[in-house]
């Protein structure tokens, strides 16, 4: 009885619809990379980290860090010039500015 229930709240928690990202250690395990720009004018994306994978959107910039690679929707590496990322992000400070800045790039998180 008590697998069945620690399977059950797996599936419950890991089912939640959110945008849940994983950052990797190297480029060829990502699915998108990412450089964080200094402005948010630059970005294509400005992000908000949210603190529960409850709060976090549906490709709208609010973003979960999960502890593993196998929680995640989308795997991510964080590279160290503009020019190797296939999206630029900026990190906002309030949930209400997280949103795409240009739409093109949206489909790299579906």
């Amino acid at each position: 009885m008590k697998i069945f229930i620690t399977i059950s709240a797996f599936f419950i928690v890991t089912n939640v619809s959110a945008q849940k990202v994983f950052s990797v250690e190297y480029a060829s395990q990502a699915d998108i990379k990412v450089f964080v720009v200094e402005y948010e004018s630059q970005a294509d994306l400005s992000v908000y980290k949210v603190d529960y994978s409850s709060q976090a959107g549906k490709n709208d910039g609010k973003w979960f860090f999960v502890e593993y690679a196998s929680q995640a929707d989308k795997k991510i590496f964080f590279t160290e010039y503009a020019s190797q990322a296939d999206v630029l992000i900026y990190f906002v400070k309030y949930s209400s500015q997280a949103k795409w800045r240009k739409k093109e790039k949206l489909h790299l998180f579906y």
